[in-house]
């Protein structure tokens, strides 16, 4: 009886979740202005990065619109995936705050842009 009561309140917990605080905002720089919440912050690498992962100071980079020229700074601890470098789009989740996109540990995610275009004819 009480693994049934486990899992019906398990089950409402994951409705919910999913129906209300399960979506993060997705935001590229030109519009992260105004967001004081968690969002997902989308766009291409721009410039050199600086510093590591696992440094204090962090990994410190720019991320670009994929299609326009607002640009963010953003500072990142955690591990960076192989495929990270200059014009590689990417997602990381994090606050925006005094100027600075402050990225959540590990959320750095690349993203293959040939996977996400249009297959020629």
């Amino acid at each position: 009886m009480l693994a049934l009561s486990v899992a019906a309140v398990l089950a409402v917990f994951l409705l919910y979740v999913s129906i209300a605080g399960g979506r993060t905002a997705q935001v590229k720089p030109s519009q992260l202005a105004g967001h004081t919440e968690n969002v997902n912050l989308v766009g291409r690498v721009v410039g050199q990065a600086r510093g590591t992962g696992y440094s204090k100071p962090g990994l410190r980079f720019k991320v670009g619109d994929i299609k326009g020229s607002a640009t963010v700074p953003v500072v990142y601890h955690g591990s960076v995936p192989d495929q990270f470098k200059t014009g590689r789009d990417v997602v990381v989740s994090g606050r925006y705050a005094n100027g600075v996109f402050v990225a959540k540990r590990d959320s750095l995610v690349t993203k293959c842009p040939s996977k996400y275009s249009p297959k020629k004819a």
